[in-house]
């Protein structure tokens, strides 16, 4: 069982929390994950480690309530246990050699994003930082952004914060004003990771992009998990959980993976109504 130690509202559809994990926060790095169970009979999810304190030996995790899992553990509290919380898992983020990169985050995408700024930050790496919300009531971390960028550009869609348009809009125009980048990193929405992508894919900057699809096992043996990607002319499969998550995000077949990603779409959304509903009846 593990211990719930801190938990904080980040807005209306995002929750902030502090496990007590003392080997998972001794060893896990950002870009990496963990996989956990609310209780006995839950399923398993993933959900990136966004900081650790092996002090205290605590985890963060940053999750968004869109179905009955996230829902339940929405309705935990300080002081009450989970079942499981396993990791870390996957390949931490390559930092290696990188004197200057863009973090570009979407959403609660961001909330993976912002452990791997801070990192580059740590490393002396200089770090811009553009990062994209529907409107001002979603923003999250942008304290945490400041704090470790040398830029930071704050979107929304409708203009209600910061500047109006999504996160394409200032890549491209540092990108054609010859700003010069060793590494562009996309975590968000697909949709935005691809276009992120086609967007820098004119001047040669390397973009890696963090997946995020169904994962079950966490070890590479389900498959749930599995994407194409295409290098050299051929189609190749790969796991997010033993793979990466991290990807070169030129060989990632987004349109694939975009499909996959909605085939349990009106499950969650049952699932998640049925765990309303059993809350309010409780």
């Amino acid at each position: 069982m593990y211990k719930i130690v801190r938990k904080k509202s980040l807005n209306k559809t995002v929750t902030q929390m502090e496990i007590e994990a003392p080997l998972v926060a001794r060893k896990g790095k950002p870009g990496q994950f963990i996989i956990l169970r609310v209780d006995s009979e839950g399923e398993r999810i993933p959900l990136t480690i966004a900081g650790t304190n092996p002090k205290e030996g605590t985890v963060k995790i940053i999750f968004q309530v869109v179905g009955g899992t996230t829902t339940k553990l929405n309705n935990k509290n300080e002081g009450e246990f989970i079942e499981d919380f396993v990791g870390p898992l996957g390949r931490a983020t390559h930092t290696e050699g990188i004197q200057k990169v863009c973090i570009v985050g979407g959403g609660v995408g961001c909330a993976i994003a912002m452990p791997v700024a801070e990192e580059f930050h740590r490393l002396g790496a200089s770090v811009t930082s553009i990062v994209g919300f529907r409107d001002e009531n979603l923003v999250i971390l942008e304290d945490e952004f400041k704090a470790c960028s040398d830029k930071l550009i704050i979107m929304t869609d409708d203009g209600s914060y910061g500047r109006h348009g999504n996160v394409t809009v200032p890549l491209k125009e540092m990108l054609e004003a010859g700003e010069q980048f060793d590494m562009i990193i996309t975590i968000g929405p697909l949709i935005m990771m691809k276009f992120v992508t086609l967007t820098a894919q004119p001047f040669g900057v390397p973009v890696t992009a963090s997946m995020n699809p169904i994962m079950i096992d966490g070890t590479g043996m389900c498959g749930g998990c599995r994407l194409t990607l295409h290098r050299d002319g051929e189609r190749i499969t790969k796991f997010a959980c033993v793979d990466g998550p991290e990807f070169n995000a030129y060989e990632i077949d987004f349109d694939e993976a975009m499909s996959r990603g909605r085939m349990y779409a009106d499950f969650e959304r049952h699932s998640y109504e049925e765990t309303c509903n059993l809350f309010k009846k409780a």
